[in-house]
């Protein structure tokens, strides 16, 4: 029988009092009977208006009735046709704006839990699955793919599909992009990456690691080592500052910086050898997912975090679900506040974040509404220190040693043809935030599916 429930079959989560002590996954997955009971939920519409929501056209009424029927490992294998890493994407993919935003079910209650029965038939997957996938037959064409992020990782995987030699080269000594030094272990433990990037190397990915492209070896130098093709998916690792005074302070972190001590070098641990914080207050500025993970990560270590955002909650970019776990795990916001300064004591370490309170005006550019200053006054809010999550843009290292290589204002590259992640140099495709800026792992993904189809297109003419 149908599940015609009007909402979602609960997850399991630990209590936010003791997650918010530890930095262990928060949502502990579906068992295979409530799985079964919430792939019922699911119409089975005939327009499969789902799949028009996903940026990798995951098939995804047909994964859910394998799930329905108890056959776990063939949901999984559905999936996989059109999505190489779904334990990552049934995690942090915003699936809410996508996917489940265009389930027929949303429409008098909440959409099928798309994003977790992706997580579900994928664990299933990894924790039964021992056979190493099969190693397709070489067809003798090599391919350079820069950055081992979402959209690296996924143009790899598309062309080993396909036969192509292919090789990622990581500036950090371990692969992931910012799946592994961004996002946090809560919400992505790094495991579930390690398996999906040994699964790319089964196929026979080789990866280079320590290898900055445009440092250690340039594009040009790629192309005379005999690659035919390039990807770049370096991301957007380029912090952004708001320029106000005080930035310069002891105690002042880019979000990125933070969570890279944090997550990739696990700075949260006793025996850790990198240094960090920990301080009893902390301010976070912003309001994206960022900012989300920059504040949990805080409260982990023991610190008083305050989310500052200029807006008001209904303008927050970050997902509801991370705000809902950040308000239970008791971190506070202070919506429609703008920093104008940061204070320090005499010794040049944070003592407070200045402010102003904020009132919306006519929309900006983006279409929200602009915030503009109430009056002239401010209030200090006590704080060790600040975390600026306002943004990243694309590193220029790249584009200013490789000729021929466009970008725009914001430092990103220039596509000619989007559709295909050509860029304005022959034969070297990109995509992710090195082209949009900061955006989803689910969109970067996407870009290197499209890059990884038009590259083949290129090279069997």
């Amino acid at each position: 029988m149908p599940n015609m429930s009007n909402v979602k079959t609960p997850m399991p989560e630990q209590k936010p009092e003791i997650r918010s002590c530890n930095f262990e996954e928060v949502a502990l997955g579906y068992t295979p009977e409530q799985a079964m009971e919430e792939a019922n939920r699911c119409l089975n519409c005939k327009t499969r208006p789902c799949v028009k929501g996903c940026p990798v056209n995951v098939p995804i009424p047909e994964f859910i009735a394998y799930i329905r029927e108890g056959d776990f490992m063939k949901a999984a294998e559905k999936i996989k046709e059109m999505n190489l890493m779904p334990a990552i994407c049934g995690r942090v993919c915003p699936q809410e704006k996508q996917c489940e935003s265009h389930c027929v079910r949303g429409i008098k209650g909440e959409s099928v839990g798309i994003g977790r029965l992706e997580r579900f038939a994928a664990d299933y997957m990894l924790a039964n699955s021992k056979a190493p996938s099969d190693k397709p037959e070489a067809n003798g064409h090599k391919v350079a793919v820069v950055g081992s992020g979402p959209s690296g990782l996924t143009c790899a995987g598309e062309l080993a599909r396909l036969g192509y030699d292919v090789t990622i080269f990581e500036a950090l000594h371990k692969a992931g992009g910012v799946l592994v030094y961004g996002i946090p272990e809560f919400r992505l433990p790094k495991s579930i990456v390690q398996q999906e990037i040994d699964s790319l190397k089964a196929m026979g990915v080789t990866l280079k690691t320590n290898t900055v492209i445009g440092k250690t070896k340039t594009v040009d130098e790629l192309f005379d080592e005999g690659f035919e093709a390039i990807f770049i998916g370096s991301g957007a690792g380029l912090p952004s500052f708001m320029g106000i005074p005080g930035e310069e302070y002891n105690g002042v972190y880019s979000a990125n910086e933070f969570l890279t001590r944090i997550n990739l070098m696990k700075a949260y641990k006793e025996d850790s050898q990198t240094p960090i914080m920990h301080p009893k207050k902390v301010c976070v500025v912003g309001g994206g997912n960022v900012a989300m993970d920059a504040a949990r990560c805080a409260k982990r270590i023991g610190a008083d975090v305050t989310i500052v955002y200029r807006r008001t909650e209904k303008e927050l970019p970050a997902r509801l679900e991370e705000v809902h776990h950040a308000k239970e795990e008791g971190i506070a916001f202070r919506m429609l506040t703008n920093p104008v300064a940061i204070e320090a004591d005499e010794n040049g370490w944070v003592s407070s974040l200045r402010c102003q309170e904020m009132v919306l005006g006519e929309p900006d550019a983006s279409g929200r509404a602009r915030p503009v200053p109430k009056n002239d006054e401010t209030v200090d809010i006590d704080t060790e220190c600040v975390i600026m999550a306002i943004g990243n843009s694309p590193n220029p290292l790249i584009s200013s040693t490789t000729a021929g290589l466009d970008t725009n204002r914001k430092g990103c590259l220039v596509l000619v043809d989007e559709s295909r992640g050509l860029t304005t140099r022959d034969s070297v495709y990109a995509g992710g935030d090195a082209v949009t800026g900061a955006a989803t792992v689910i969109l970067a993904m996407g870009a290197g599916k499209s890059a990884a189809a038009a590259i083949h297109e290129q090279l069997s003419k």
